[in-house]
C-alpha cells in the first residue's frame, strides 16, 4: 500500500489532478465559514437539538449549516435538479429523451437544464430556509432588500459548489459533486465524537470497564458495518459468456470464454442521495408555509424522526435503485452487443430469450442489493435512537456514501495507475 501512494505521486498527470482536487476541496472548507449577513449564531446553534432534518442538512454541509455560510445548502438543490432531469429523460419529455441517445453533444443540453433546474430549485430552497430562520428569530432584518440577499448569496454559494463539483469531476479524481459530500461528511466525524461522548460517556459516568466495553463494541460495530458494506460494494454476478470463432476480413478470431460482471449494487449510492434529498424537498417548501395544515402534516410526517419517514426513505431507496441500475445497464443494447459479436450465454438463446435473461438476473440482484441500501442507510440512525443518542445524527446514509466514493476514486486512481503498469490499491 505505501509503496502504491509512493508511485501515485510519480504520476504527473495524476499528481496534478490529486493536487487540484485538494486545491478545490480546501477552497470549499474556506467558504463553509463564511457567513451570511444578518445572522444570530447563538439561536441557530441552540435550535439545532429541536430539528433531526436541519442535522442532516449540517452533515451534507459540513457544519456549513448551523454556521449559516454561503455554502449552507451544499448540493442539495443540484442533487435534486439531477433526478428531476434523470426521470424526465424516461419518456416524460421525447426531447431529453433524445438528448440522451446522441452522446456527448446531447449530455451538453442535458447538462445544460440540469443548471438551469440546480438554480430554480436553490431559490426556493433558499427562501424557505430563510424564511424559517426569519420566523425563529434566527436572522434578523428590517427590509425585503436583505432578504433577497441572503436568498442570492445562498443560492450564488449553491451554483459555486456545483461549479466546484464540475470542475472536480473534468480536472480532478473522482466525481466532483460526491468528493464534495465525502468531504463534508468527513469534516463532521471529530463534531459527532465529541457528541457521542458527552452524551453517553461524559453524561452517564459509570465504572471503567463497562466505558471500556462500550468504546469495544463501538468501535467494533463501526468496523464490521464499514466492512460489510464494502463487501456488498463489491460482490459481484458474473454470468458466462462464450464467443464463438469468427472471420473479419482476412483476421480470424478464435473462440473464447468471458464473462459479464453484474454488481449486486450497480447503482451505487446515487438512490441514496437521490432518495435524501427528495424527502427533503417537500420538508423545504412545508418551511415557507408553516401557518398552513397541509405544511405542519409534511413537518410532522416527513421529520427524520418520524417512522413514516424511515419507511418512505426505504421505498424509494429500493425505487431508485431499481430505476438507476436498469440506466446504468441496459439489458436490450448488451444482448445486442452480444449477438452482433457472435457471443452468447450458454443455455440461452441469443436475441430476446438473452435479453430477458439479463433482466431476470439483474432484477434478483438488485432486489438484494436495493434492500441492503435501505436498512443500512436507517440502521445507524435506529441504533443511536435506541440508545437514547437522539442528539447525535450518523446515518447510514453516511457510511454508505463514503464506503462508495472512497471506493469508486480509488478505483480510477487504480485504472490509471495499470494504465501505465504501477501495481495499484486494491488487490
Amino acid at each position: 500500500m505505501l509503496a502504491a501512494f509512493v508511485n501515485l505521486w510519480r504520476l504527473k498527470h495524476l499528481r496534478k489532478r490529486i493536487l487540484f482536487t485538494l486545491f478545490m476541496i480546501a477552497v470549499y472548507r474556506i467558504g463553509t465559514y463564511v457567513q451570511v449577513p444578518g445572522m444570530n449564531a447563538a439561536l441557530l446553534t441552540s435550535s439545532q437539538q429541536q430539528n433531526a432534518l436541519f442535522n442532516i442538512l449540517n452533515l451534507f454541509s459540513g457544519g456549513a449549516f448551523y454556521r449559516f455560510s454561503i455554502f449552507a445548502m451544499s448540493v442539495m438543490p443540484y442533487i435534486t435538479a439531477s433526478i428531476v432531469v434523470q426521470l424526465l429523460q424516461s419518456g416524460v419529455i421525447p426531447r431529453f429523451e433524445e438528448w440522451a441517445k446522441e452522446g456527448e453533444s446531447g449530455r451538453r443540453k442535458l447538462t445544460q437544464v440540469t443548471r438551469y433546474l440546480t438554480v430554480a430549485f436553490g431559490i426556493l430552497q433558499a427562501s424557505g430556509i430563510t424564511y424559517g430562520f426569519v420566523r425563529e428569530g434566527v436572522l434578523y432584518f428590517h427590509d425585503w432588500w436583505s432578504y433577497v440577499v441572503i436568498v442570492l448569496a445562498l443560492t450564488a454559494g449553491d451554483t459555486l459548489l456545483m461549479w466546484f463539483g464540475e470542475m472536480i469531476t473534468e480536472k480532478g479524481v473522482g466525481n466532483g459533486i460526491s468528493i464534495i459530500i465525502f468531504v463534508s461528511i468527513i469534516s463532521r466525524f471529530g463534531q459527532i465524537g465529541q457528541e457521542i461522548y458527552q452524551n453517553w460517556f461524559y453524561a452517564h459516568p459509570g465504572p471503567l470497564f463497562w466505558s471500556v466495553v462500550k468504546v469495544i463494541l463501538l468501535v467494533a460495530g463501526v468496523v464490521a458495518l464499514f466492512a460489510l458494506i464494502v463487501f456488498v460494494q463489491q460482490a459481484e454476478r458474473r454470468i458466462p459468456v462464450q464467443y464463438a470463432k469468427r472471420v473479419v476480413g482476412r483476421t480470424i478470431y478464435t473462440g473464447q470464454q468471458t464473462h459479464i460482471p453484474l454488481k449486486v449494487n450497480a447503482a451505487g449510492v446515487i438512490p441514496v442521495i437521490f432518495a435524501t434529498s427528495l424527502l427533503f424537498l417537500p420538508y423545504a417548501v412545508a418551511m415557507y408555509f408553516s401557518q398552513r395544515a397541509w405544511a405542519a402534516f409534511i413537518m410532522r410526517y416527513l421529520s427524520p424522526q418520524s417512522s413514516w419517514y424511515i419507511a418512505l426513505e426505504i421505498v424509494l431507496i429500493v425505487a431508485f435503485t431499481f430505476f438507476y441500475t436498469h440506466i446504468q445497464i441496459n439489458p436490450q443494447q448488451l444482448a445486442e452487443q452480444l449477438q452482433k459479436h457472435a457471443g452468447y450465454i450458454p443455455g440461452v438463446r441469443p436475441g430476446l430469450e438473452t435479453e430477458q435473461y439479463l433482466i431476470r438476473v439483474i432484477n434478483r440482484i438488485t432486489v438484494f442489493g436495493s434492500l441492503f441500501l435501505g436498512v443500512i442507510s436507517v440502521l445507524p440512525y435506529t441504533i443511536l435512537r435506541g440508545i437514547s443518542l437522539t442528539s447525535v445524527y450518523m446515518g447510514g446514509t453516511s457510511l454508505l456514501i463514503i464506503v462508495g466514493v472512497a471506493l469508486q476514486t480509488l478505483q480510477q486512481m487504480e485504472g490509471q495507475m495499470l494504465q501505465r503498469h504501477y501495481r495499484g490499491f486494491i488487490r
